[in-house]
């Protein structure tokens, strides 16, 4: 049976995706965050931590940005063009 996604929810998504965003830019901040902390000032170059501390803030909001544009962008195509299509079975034990 063929089915066609009618519309995504952008607040919904969006939410979902800025978290999940965040939560994977920690797997570079915090290793990173560490080594700078290890090496200390002088070999870090005088380079600040702020920058890799908001990169999860910033990941956060700019993946919520974006997936709003674009589930807005497909709910607007999907009345010319149709929708996304995938193909289920029903009754599969």
């Amino acid at each position: 049976m063929k089915h066609q996604i009618a519309r995504f929810s952008p607040h919904q998504n969006a939410k979902v995706f800025a978290v999940l965003m965040a939560v994977g830019s920690l797997v570079i901040v915090i290793p990173m965050s560490l080594i700078f902390y290890a090496a200390g000032p002088a070999k870090a170059g005088g380079m600040s931590m702020l920058p890799i501390l908001l990169a999860p803030l910033f990941y956060l909001v700019a993946g919520y940005l974006i997936t709003v544009v674009w589930c807005a962008l497909y709910n607007a195509l999907f009345k010319v063009m149709g929708g996304i299509e995938f193909e289920s079975i029903d009754g599969v034990n």
